[in-house]
């Protein structure tokens, strides 16, 4: 058994489910935070702003521990007890939260330790600073509140010039810019930081967004096995960076928040000094939850050895909020007839979009998950939207229209050779997307592709390489859509050992071919297929046939008129 007692700032649900945490390690608790706070319906606590400094010290006279649930707390108060009372611990330290707590220095102090972040800049509160911003970070932009926001709280998007006044009223004061970054998921990871600063993390989850509040959380995310590792080496990174501000008060768990570019980079967000809203699918989805960990960690207890999730398994967390007339209660009903499925409540009186629980649900598979999650949520719902879609490349798209066609290639310098077959496809009206996909360098980006092309509304995939010629026959191995591959000329066997590797593909792989360096026929031969189901694809097929023969045409009456000789030197 434990004997410290472990001082929490804040009485919310993160607060709750400490408490809860703390109760089976055996550790006592004490929370500050108004009356009623869901935390003192199962645990001591006192009445108190965790704002108001005598508040805070008189929490601190009557513990072994400081931590907090929530980081907008008073820091000059935690800075006065470190002095006045060495005997307690302040886990994360003050410096940690001051420096997070401020959104604007807690983005510089990662840049400073090479974490890759969204370019901010400060601001002074006028029409004119905002529109500098934009002048230098370009349109849109992000305007934020330097402290005290969350949820979408202290948050506006700057459309161009003219939002800036709209913008200042919103927001007011204690501002600072961010350049838009254009993502294609969010994802989160929950790093863990013992005593020593040392870090181990939880799974990168993907968490959906709801008017700017965690909705849904995927665990793991339905991303590419690269990205999910390179996500929570960059976590582990960014929270092993605060150790440094002070050696002797490290511990705590910390909410990592990041943005998944087009090309597959990551950069952070956010950072939370605390429980978050991504990680309480661990209460169900892993042995381990994040407020134990959380608990270790403060209270310098050994952390497990892996905080993965339980083998053979996924989770998803749906949150939920309060509605209307109490229509939330029909999805916890529903709930109740999904196996894998637990249900948190808060123990906070009904408000409309206030945060009330949260269901845990946990299946073998992230289809699984997706599956019965389905069974909680309208179709039109944004969560429900993202599946069978689980990834998107960075392309290049042809038109704003969904693509019929897909052409790749596993270097830029097959680029020549297949801008034929966009070149074709543009003459046909025929949306297509471009992109490299290589078969050797970006092995899961290439399987990725292939088995989301179908949910994207591709038809019919044209893929170039040279070389031993791979991309063409892995890609129809893994996608049911017919592939037609492009051999490209190399530079030593001319694009023969590409022409034989794709015609050699063993049964039951078919893979379509056209002579070496032709793309412009792999670009026909697929326009031939769409139109079989396309009246008006099909009679500018016609057409170009036609016109391919009346070419031909002209230029045999030319020859017979002029002769051969005289045709030579036109």
């Amino acid at each position: 058994m434990n004997s410290q007692t472990i001082g929490i700032l804040g009485g919310g649900q993160l607060g709750r489910m400490m408490v809860e945490a703390a109760n089976r390690l055996g550790i006592k608790t004490l929370t500050l935070d108004a009356p009623g706070a869901p935390a003192k319906d199962i645990g001591p606590g006192l009445d108190g702003n965790f704002k108001n400094a005598d508040a805070v010290y008189e929490l601190a006279k009557k513990v072994d521990v400081l931590t907090i649930e929530i980081e907008h707390v008073n820091v000059s108060a935690l800075d006065n007890i470190l002095k006045t009372l060495p005997n307690v611990k302040i886990r994360p330290s003050p410096a940690t939260i001051r420096t997070i707590q401020d959104k604007y220095l807690q983005k510089q102090h990662l840049i400073d330790h090479g974490i890759d972040v969204t370019q901010s800049i400060p601001l002074d509160n006028s029409v004119a600073e905002i529109q500098r911003a934009g002048s230098l970070l370009g349109y849109p932009f992000m305007l934020k509140t330097r402290k005290d926001a969350y949820d979408g709280r202290g948050n506006f998007v700057v459309k161009d010039t003219s939002s800036a006044e709209e913008a200042l009223e919103a927001l007011k004061d204690n501002l600072y810019a961010e350049k838009w970054c254009p993502f294609t998921k969010e994802l989160a990871v929950m790093v863990v930081q013992d005593i020593n600063g040392e870090c181990k993390s939880f799974p990168t989850v993907e968490t959906i967004h709801k008017n700017s509040v965690c909705h849904v959380v995927f665990a793991p995310a339905r991303v590419p096995d690269s990205v999910l590792t390179n996500a929570r080496m960059l976590a582990e990174r960014a929270v092993y960076t605060f150790a440094a501000l002070d050696k002797q008060n490290c511990g705590g768990i910390f909410g990592v928040e990041m943005f998944v570019t087009p090309d597959s980079h990551v950069l952070v967000n956010e950072i939370a000094p605390r429980p978050h809203n991504s990680g309480h699918y661990t209460q169900n989805g892993c042995v381990t939850s994040q407020f134990e960990a959380h608990i270790r960690a403060v209270a310098g207890l050994p952390l497990p050895k892996s905080l993965d999730l339980i083998p053979n398994s996924a989770s998803v967390m749906l949150n939920i909020l309060g509605e209307p007339e109490n229509a939330q209660l029909d999805i916890c009903k529903k709930s109740l007839e999904i196996p894998g499925a637990c249900i948190h409540l808060y123990g906070k009186g009904h408000r409309v979009g206030r945060k009330l629980g949260h269901i845990n649900i946990v299946s073998g598979s992230i289809t699984g998950c997706e599956n019965e999650l389905a069974k909680l949520l309208p179709k039109d719902d944004v969560a429900i939207k993202t599946i069978g879609s689980n990834w998107t490349p960075g392309l290049i798209k042809s038109t704003s229209k969904s693509p019929s066609v897909g052409i790749i290639m596993g270097s830029d310098s097959d680029l020549k050779v297949m801008s034929a077959a966009a070149d074709i496809l543009r003459e046909f009206e025929v949306p297509f997307e471009l992109t490299i996909v290589s078969a050797h360098r970006t092995p899961d980006r290439m399987v990725t592709y292939s088995r989301t092309a179908p949910a994207r509304g591709i038809k019919a995939i044209i893929a170039g390489a040279g070389g031993a010629a791979h991309l063409p026959g892995m890609v129809a191995a893994l996608t049911r859509l017919p592939v037609i591959g492009v051999p490209v000329k190399g530079s030593t066997l001319d694009g023969v050992d590409s022409l034989h590797s794709i015609v050699q593909m063993p049964r039951g792989v078919p893979v379509a071919t056209v002579a070496i360096n032709n793309s412009t026929n792999a670009a026909l031969l697929a326009i031939r297929m769409l139109s079989v189901n396309d009246a008006a694809l099909a009679s500018r097929l016609d057409n170009y046939i036609a016109g391919m023969e009346s070419t031909v045409l002209d230029k045999a009456a030319k020859l017979e008129t002029i002769g051969y000789k005289e045709y030579l030197n036109l």
